[in-house]
């Protein structure tokens, strides 16, 4: 019987974290900034369908980066364990903190066993609160640290890059659109050269606590952020395809295109019916009058 090759454990758990910062570092970048009325998550995604900016509960929102099945594994599970508190107890019994502190467990007992590879993923998990005061923002890497954020924070990609351009100009107090098109800068940081994002490939999403409704999630769509950044967002209706109320399209006569009809004439070149069986022109059936 051969014996397995020992490892010690300064190296295992070296190489489990080199595994997981590469394929953390491989995805898009995720940058979180906090605003006056609340957090706003901004992140560079091209799918329309594949969130990386979910709601967990009335106040709490989780965004991620990196492998889509596993964070997605992590944000189902916040959502159940939200579920099952706030019935059990109440809802103000589901805070931020304690699904940080699960989460935190969660990932730190898969990062130290042996049995699996670890998450290839990094979450944030952001609570809005009655004043900005009262907002919290705790970021998780794959092995379960927790810090606690203040201002902004940025994880996936090109991390380095985004927040080094945004300590340089993140200012406390800067409304949300200023937000929106700081983040939009820091994540086309990534690389030699600053790319310039298109608002179709973006997902943002915000807590923002002036909402009057229970639930502080929503999504910006995709004309809000056009309006925001006007860098190529989803392009209107084109001159000449034909919208209604378009001035494209037709000809320039204005007695109208060469083949519009005159609506009093009788529409003479339809054929008639024809009977299946004869092949002779028929009438229309005609129901039987009512006895």
């Amino acid at each position: 019987m051969s014996m397995p090759f020992y490892v010690s454990p300064e190296q295992l758990m070296k190489d489990r974290a080199d595994f997981a910062r590469k394929g953390i570092a491989r995805g898009r970048s995720l940058v979180v900034v906090q605003y006056p009325d609340g957090i706003v998550f901004v992140s560079e995604n091209l799918s329309q369908a594949l969130h990386k900016v979910s709601e967990i509960y009335d106040r709490i929102a989780f965004a991620a980066v990196g492998r889509y099945n596993e964070f997605e594994n992590l944000r189902i599970a916040g959502v159940r364990l939200a579920d099952m508190r706030g019935y059990a107890y109440d809802r103000r019994d589901v805070t931020g903190r304690g699904l940080a502190n699960a989460y935190a467990q969660t990932l730190g007992t898969i990062f130290s066993s042996g049995g699996e590879k670890p998450y290839e993923v990094e979450i944030f998990v952001a609570e809005v609160g009655d004043t900005a005061d009262d907002d919290q923002v705790y970021r998780l890497t794959y092995d379960g640290q927790v810090a606690d954020e203040h201002g902004f924070a940025v994880m996936g990609g090109s991390a380095e890059q985004a927040t080094a351009y945004l300590k340089d100009r993140y200012q406390p107090g800067t409304g949300l659109e200023d937000s929106i098109r700081l983040a939009v800068e820091a994540l086309g940081q990534g690389g030699t050269e600053t790319r310039t994002i298109p608002s179709g490939n973006l997902e943002v999403a915000v807590l923002d606590r002036t909402r009057t409704q229970q639930r502080k999630f929503r999504r910006m769509t995709a004309d809000q952020l056009s309006r925001i950044l006007g860098n190529g967002g989803p392009s209107g209706p084109s001159e000449g395809d034909g919208e209604p109320g378009g001035s494209g399209g037709g000809s320039t006569d204005p007695s109208g295109p060469d083949d519009a009809t005159d609506p009093t004439d009788t529409v003479s070149d339809v054929p008639p019916l024809e009977n299946p069986l004869t092949g002779e022109p028929d009438e229309p059936p005609v129901a039987p009058p009512v006895s």
